[in-house]
């Protein structure tokens, strides 16, 4: 008997093993509807692989927004974090990161760890977590996806659908545009090293290419959620299931060639709409990181100079003329705003010439008429260029975020325009009034602090 088994293990062992291939499933949509261009298989339950961290960063995102965290929070790393198999950071168990890192580490490299550490950091628990993440897919109507990690590696239940996570990659592109940008870098500092990005390759070969995020693992196949944006138009695709990252890449770039063909040069920008934010809402947990955490700013607060004093009353003169909700958020943004205060000594401003001559107080002498001033960008000088800061849907915020980064950026932004520009898609957020080169080192350091930024010509 024994020597019949070993004889039938042998004859196995000469059968070729061959891989059960991870069923194919794709998407394409018009990002700027949100119009359906193609699918196939787009409504099976797969596996998403690290397309779950799409859902664990937007988390993240919420999360800062509503002041459950702050980028700048040191979080400890747990064991459990620490202990997440590649691909991954390097976190230690007790080292303390900034949040920041974490984000990008999960953005960029799909580190494992930084996404746990993310999950923990802010629901108490790794499951706690999946659960808000489950929990946030069902209100953006992701209505077939369960997660149970923050990373996506494979468990069982955590499945989601090709329609989900394109539905999940729109929400992260209009929902925080502000964060959009860390998909489209190819490397980036994630606090203990600089790491590369898992998508680089379709960045550098498909053009207009700007995100999203890539996934794999042996049971999900080469997995990728794609964006892509060409003059006015906006192109999602999504593919579960390639056979290899080089055949996912290609087959990504034919789904968005086709969207481009399909998709009209101009339509109409219907933003989805935000989920309900509940937070950590009826989970009953208790986050870790809370416990002995500071309070207030790891930093000191910087006196504020003269020049910062002059900006913000000419800010609260201005604000005067609008209704008392902008007041309240121009006080929150200059509260929250990190001022740096200029170097050198502040000039002082000149002093009342003594040739000045006041009105006359006769009655019987009739004044001047007051000249009328208009106020309008210099032509000389070439100082035509802008910063573009990003389109927002109401003037109340895109007026809050032009003053935080006029107080935040005040040496090379000293002296533009600030000014609210009103279109059918929303308020653009500009500052004008520049020459090229400034514009341009104004945007580099913008994007330094993470502030999403393009330059504006002459028209």
């Amino acid at each position: 008997m024994g020597l019949f088994l070993i004889a039938f293990v042998w004859l196995l062992s000469l059968v070729p093993v061959q891989s059960v291939a991870a069923p194919y499933a794709a998407m394409v949509i018009d990002a700027r509807t949100g119009e359906v261009l193609h699918s196939r298989n787009a409504d099976t339950r797969l596996h998403p692989a690290s397309l779950t961290k799409m859902m664990t960063l937007y988390i993240a995102f919420e999360a800062v927004r509503n002041g459950e965290i702050e980028l700048d929070t040191q979080v400890r790393i747990t064991k459990a974090a620490a202990a997440e198999p590649p691909s991954k950071l390097g976190l230690r168990s007790g080292q303390r990161i900034a949040f920041r890192y974490l984000i990008r580490a999960a953005a960029v490299k799909s580190a494992n760890d930084a996404a746990t550490a993310i999950g923990i950091a802010i629901s108490g628990s790794e499951a706690a977590f999946a659960r808000r993440m489950t929990r946030t897919a069902k209100a953006m109507g992701m209505s077939r996806t369960t997660f149970k990690n923050a990373h996506g590696l494979t468990e069982s239940g955590h499945l989601s659908t090709a329609r989900d996570m394109t539905t999940l990659g729109r929400h992260l592109l209009y929902d925080y545009p502000q964060y959009y940008n860390l998909f489209s870098r190819r490397s980036t500092d994630a606090g203990i090293k600089t790491v590369p990005n898992t998508n680089r390759r379709l960045l550098a070969a498909y053009k207009g290419a700007d995100g999203i995020k890539t996934g794999y693992t042996r049971a999900a196949g080469f997995n990728l959620v794609a964006s892509a944006k060409r003059k006015d138009e906006r192109i999602i695709a999504t593919v579960f299931g390639g056979k290899s990252g080089a055949s996912r890449n290609a087959k990504v770039a034919e789904l968005l060639d086709m969207g481009f063909r399909r998709a009209p040069s101009r339509a109409p920008i219907r933003k989805p709409s935000r989920p309900a934010y509940a937070g950590n809402a009826g989970l009953n947990v208790q986050v870790a990181r809370l416990v002995g955490a500071p309070t207030t700013s790891l930093r000191p607060v910087v006196r504020p100079s003269a020049a910062t004093v002059q900006l913000a009353g000419a800010v609260a003169a201005t604000a005067a003329q609008h209704d008392a909700r902008i007041q309240n958020g121009i006080a929150a943004a200059i509260a929250q705003a990190d001022v740096q205060a200029p170097t050198g000594d502040t000039p002082r401003p000149a002093a009342r010439p003594d040739s000045l001559v006041l009105a006359s107080t006769d009655p019987n002498v009739q004044p001047e008429p007051e000249p009328e001033i208009v106020t309008r960008l210099s032509t000389s000088g070439g100082h035509l260029w802008g910063v573009n800061v990003g389109r927002y849907t109401t003037r109340y915020e895109a007026e809050k975020v032009l003053l935080k980064t006029a107080l935040a950026e005040m040496t090379t932004l000293e002296g533009t325009l600030r000014k609210v520009n009103q279109s059918a898609r929303g308020f653009d957020a500009t500052f004008q009034g520049m020459t090229r080169e400034q514009a341009d080192l104004a945007c580099r350091r913008l994007q330094a602090r993470n502030v999403t930024c393009f330059m504006i010509g002459p028209s």
